[in-house]
């Protein structure tokens, strides 16, 4: 098992006794350094996991570079930016899952208002945010090497009362859960030469897609949702050297005639052109 993937899994196994003893420790007495060894320890293996691998090729996602795969946009529309690698790298502060160049997006209709962030309401249906339900699209011709779209769809975490619990509660939950807990429904594509495709997020039932299938670039196979470590809908993507999240090292991309928007920015992505079959 690569030492990656070992980490991940001894974490996990760790805050997983910790809060065990926690709980425990209401009802019976237990010594005090006991509980606090498998935190320390979960603290260590997290820091490893989440570092640069050795060797790894790190950059702001800006200007051009060779080793940035360009590929079409993962949706059509206008979208705003959010976690872009043009601003930082490691993206999402976690080189885990090969999430170092991942980008989040939203939809940002120029008609209607995407719902804000506040204290009221607690939560929002997700039906209120216009990314809910629309097309993803493959980046490029593809095989598809996974796809889940088993888990619900939750409601927005949207105000503070409501980021808190996602933060102490959910986003702990999940990560006991692996991986998988975590993209939510996911598709992984293998683009070729060494590169996949992730998308994480997806709406519970939508994919039209399984393992083994061939999509064609622009072709839609999945609609945004509200899965896994989400506070509301949302696009996740990012390109991996490998098939599985646990061992892959995140690599750059740029979007054709988009390039990689920064953090807020919105940008406008054309009407994908998808060929017809055999062409």
């Amino acid at each position: 098992m690569p030492l990656r993937k070992f980490s991940h899994r001894a974490a996990r196994v760790c805050l997983f006794v910790y809060l065990a003893l926690l709980v425990v420790s209401f009802f019976v007495e237990i010594p005090y350094g006991w509980t606090w060894v498998p935190l320390g320890l979960w603290v260590l293996l997290t820091l490893g996991v989440n570092r640069r691998p050795a060797g790894a090729h790190v950059r702001p996602a800006t200007g051009p570079d060779a080793a940035a795969a360009a590929v079409a946009a993962p949706v059509t529309g206008r979208w705003r930016a959010l976690n872009s690698p043009a601003d930082k790298v490691p993206s999402h502060g976690t080189h885990a899952l090969g999430q170092a160049y991942a980008i989040d997006i939203v939809a940002e209709p120029a008609t209607g208002a995407r719902p804000g962030f506040g204290w009221w309401p607690l939560a929002r249906r997700n039906e209120d945010f216009p990314a809910y339900g629309t097309d993803v699209l493959a980046v490029a011709d593809a095989t598809v090497v996974s796809a889940d779209d088993r888990q619900r769809d939750h409601l927005s975490r949207t105000s503070w009362p409501a980021l808190v619990y996602f933060l102490v509660v959910e986003a702990v939950g999940r990560f006991l859960g692996g991986a998988r807990r975590v993209v939510g429904n996911h598709v992984i594509l293998d683009l070729g030469d060494g590169t996949y495709a992730l998308y994480a997020h997806l709406k519970r039932g939508s994919l039209t897609v399984a393992k083994g299938d061939r999509v064609r670039a622009g072709q839609a196979f999945a609609q945004c949702g509200n899965s896994g470590n989400s506070t509301e809908p949302h696009v996740h993507f990012q390109l991996m050297d490998g098939a599985d999240m646990n061992t892959a090292n995140g690599t750059p991309f740029t979007w054709r005639g988009i390039g990689v928007p920064r953090n807020g920015e919105t940008f406008e992505a054309a009407e994908a052109q998808v060929p017809a079959p055999g062409a």
